[in-house]
């Protein structure tokens, strides 16, 4: 079955609303935060925690720009699924990412001030996103959404991140269900199909993405579709 193409996919309406939750979830456990848990390992390979809030703190920043860039163009190019197409591990353009997030994150002294920026940039973006007219063109990334789409994108990296954020922090609080909801919802749009395996939503985000290795019985189950994961990372 073939991926949505970006007139498939409505915007979800009440993506301002999973946006929220999926920040807020987040920001939660960021604010309890101290300085010995931000060198905590983190999901994310090379990663320590404070190297993720850093750029979660730079999505956030994006998004928040991106709703207020309109498009200069008469249709999306890419939908809330579409737009992690081209999102794959192990490219050139993911490695110079970590780098940069490890490299920038480094320059703060105390993690309090990081911390300050993703909680200020984070609860902007939903502002700003409560404010958005869903269907409204907006650029970011070079591609044309919806700000409906742009706000389901966000959430979904949030959610993820969610997951790596707490990897190693077993008395976080999980993701919010809004925003595992969101992230089920692009896996299964990007495979094309629900998978055939009974995969709890946060199961499914870490397995989608390459966070939790497949094992031997789900690669059978999944069958040629098993070559096609991670379906973004």
């Amino acid at each position: 079955m073939a991926v949505a193409g970006p007139a498939d996919t409505a915007a979800s309406p009440d993506a301002a609303a999973a946006l929220r939750a999926a920040y807020e979830a987040f920001s939660a456990v960021v604010a309890g935060l101290g300085e010995d848990e931000s060198w905590a390992p983190s999901g994310c390979t090379g990663w320590a925690v404070r190297d993720l809030v850093f750029h979660c703190a730079m999505d956030a920043q994006r998004g928040l720009v991106a709703l207020h860039t309109p498009a200069g163009a008469a249709a999306a190019d890419r939908d809330a699924v579409t737009y992690w197409a081209d999102a794959r591990p192990g490219t050139a353009g993911a490695a110079n990412g970590r780098r940069f997030a490890r490299v920038s994150a480094s320059m703060f002294l105390d993690f309090e001030q990081l911390r300050g920026l993703y909680l200020e940039t984070a609860a902007a973006a939903v502002v700003a996103a409560g404010r958005a007219r869903p269907e409204d063109l907006v650029a970011t990334q070079g591609h044309v959404l919806t700000c409906g789409d742009l706000m389901d994108t966000l959430t979904v990296e949030a959610t993820v991140h969610h997951l790596d954020l707490i990897a190693h922090l077993p008395a976080a609080a999980p993701p919010a269900p809004a925003g595992l909801s969101r992230v089920r919802a692009v896996l299964d749009g990007l495979l094309g199909h629900h998978p055939p395996l009974s995969w709890d939503d946060a199961h499914w985000a870490r397995a989608g993405t390459g966070r939790v290795p497949l094992t031997e019985a789900e690669l059978r189950v999944l069958g040629q579709d098993a070559a096609r994961f991670p379906l973004f990372g």
